[in-house]
C-alpha cells in the first residue's frame, strides 16, 4: 500500500526564501520516495504581505505542483511589524486547518512546520492522534527567539508561549531540529524525546564557476529586509573599501526606508529588486563576497544561506555568532564578525580588503557540497521513518 503524508506550513512556493525552498525540496523529495504527499499552507503572500495576483479573489484552492498536491487556505495576509497583526495572521491561518480538519481525513503521518509557533500549536492540537505519527519540525526556538530579537518580555504572556511550544514538543513523536543547539533544547525540557537534525540543505545542481581576478569586489546580500537582519542599519554603517560594490536583492518591511536611503546615500550601494530562486542563482555567481547579517546572535538559528551559498561557492562574512558561526568557521566558507557589530563588520572588511586572502570560489563549493549533502540527509530520515 502507497504510504501518504500530509505537510503543513506556513510557507510555500510561489513564495520565496528559506521555508519555502526547504518545505517545497522535502515534499519534492517525499513525493519522489512514492509518497502520496500533500501539502496545507496558506494563500501566498510572503514576504509582501499581499496574496499574490494569481491567487487574490479566492478562498482557497488546489493543484498539482511537481507531483505535490497543494491545498492553499485562506489567511489574513500581512508583513506588519506589529505583533497583533502578525498574530491575527497566524490565527486566521489556524482557524481555517481547523475547518479543514472537520471535514477531511488525514494520512497516519502529518509533518508539522513549526514555525509560526501559533500555527504549530494548533496544527498539533487538531492533527495529533494515536493512530497519528506527527513529526514536529522546528526551525527556530520561539519563543526564545522572540525574546532575543526584542519582540518578547518576560511575563505572563511569554510564560504562555513556552507551555504552548512545550506542548508541541511532547505531543510530537519525532522533533526535527535544523540545528544541533534546537536539538540541544528540546532535550533539556524532554530528555527522551527522539530527535533528528534535519539542516535546511538544497539540493540543486552546483554551477560551473569562473573566479574574478579584479581588485574591485562586488560584495552581495540577498533575502528577507526585515529587522532581524538590519539591513539599513547595515546601509548606514557599512564603510566599503576602495572600488567595492554592495548590492541588495529581496524583500519585507524594511524595503522602503532601504531605498528611500540609498536615494540620498552617496555610498555605493544598490538595491535591485527580488527575484526568483533561478534568477537570483545567476546573478548571485557574478558577485565575489556575500553577507549574512544579523542584529542579534539567535540560539538555535542557522540561516540557511550558508547551506546555499556555499554551493554556489560563494565567499561569505557571516555575522550572526553561534553554531552558524561555527560552520562557517569549521569548513573554511568565509569571514565572521560579531552579529550587529558594524564597526566589527567594517573592521573585517577592511582587513580582507588589506590581506587580500581570498579563497577561490570552487574551493568553497566542494566543501560545501562534500559536507552538506542534501540527498543523503532525506535517505537517513526515511530511515528513521521506515
Amino acid at each position: 500500500m502507497k504510504r501518504s503524508i500530509t505537510i503543513i506550513t506556513n510557507y510555500y512556493p510561489p513564495e520565496t526564501g528559506a521555508a519555502a525552498n526547504r518545505i517545497a525540496l522535502l515534499a519534492e523529495n517525499f513525493a519522489a520516495a512514492g509518497y502520496e504527499t500533500h501539502v496545507l499552507c496558506p494563500l501566498p503572500n510572503y514576504p509582501t504581505g499581499k496574496i499574490f495576483d494569481d491567487y487574490k479573489g479566492s478562498s482557497g484552492n488546489s493543484e498539482i505542483l511537481n507531483g505535490v498536491k497543494v491545498t492553499r487556505l485562506w489567511v489574513y495576509a500581512t508583513n506588519s511589524p506589529r505583533l497583533w497583526k502578525r498574530f491575527l495572521a497566524m490565527i486566521s491561518f489556524s482557524i481555517s486547518l481547523g475547518r479543514y480538519s472537520l471535514f477531511h481525513k488525514l494520512p497516519s503521518l502529518v509533518f508539522v512546520q513549526y514555525s509560526p509557533l501559533l500555527v504549530g500549536f494548533f496544527s498539533t492540537l487538531f492533527f495529533k492522534r494515536k493512530s497519528r505519527k506527527l513529526l514536529l519540525n522546528v526551525s527556530d526556538l520561539w519563543p526564545l527567539a522572540g525574546k532575543e530579537l526584542g519582540k518578547l518580555k518576560e511575563g505572563f504572556t511569554y510564560r504562555l508561549l513556552e507551555k504552548i511550544e512545550r506542548y508541541c514538543y511532547r505531543k510530537a513523536d519525532l522533533v526535527l531540529g535544523q540545528s544541533k543547539e534546537i536539538g540541544a533544547h528540546v532535550k533539556t525540557l524532554y530528555p527522551n524525546k527522539d530527535i533528528f537534525l534535519y539542516r535546511n540543505l538544497p539540493n540543486f545542481n552546483p554551477p560551473e564557476l569562473e573566479e574574478n581576478t579584479n581588485d574591485n569586489k562586488k560584495m552581495v546580500y540577498a533575502g528577507l529586509l526585515g529587522f532581524a537582519q538590519g539591513i539599513l542599519e547595515l546601509c548606514e554603517a557599512i564603510e566599503l573599501p576602495s572600488g567595492w560594490s554592495f548590492d541588495i536583492y529581496g524583500d519585507g518591511p524594511q524595503k522602503q526606508k532601504i531605498e528611500a536611503y540609498l536615494q540620498q546615500s552617496t555610498k555605493n550601494i544598490r538595491y535591485r529588486g527580488s527575484l526568483s530562486r533561478n534568477e537570483l542563482h545567476k546573478q548571485l555567481q557574478s558577485y565575489d563576497l556575500t553577507i549574512i547579517p544579523l542584529i542579534n546572535r539567535i540560539y538555535g538559528s542557522v540561516p540557511s544561506k550558508i547551506f546555499e551559498y556555499g554551493r554556489l561557492g560563494l565567499p561569505m562574512l557571516y555575522c550572526g555568532g553561534g553554531e552558524g558561526e561555527e560552520l562557517v568557521l569549521k569548513n573554511e566558507l568565509g569571514w565572521v564578525a560579531p552579529s550587529g557589530d558594524f564597526k566589527g563588520i567594517n573592521n573585517t572588511l577592511a582587513s580582507i580588503f588589506a590581506n587580500a586572502q581570498w579563497p577561490a570560489k570552487k574551493e568553497v563549493q566542494q566543501r560545501a557540497v562534500a559536507t552538506f549533502n542534501g540527498q543523503k540527509q532525506f535517505e537517513n530520515l526515511l530511515k528513521v521513518l521506515s
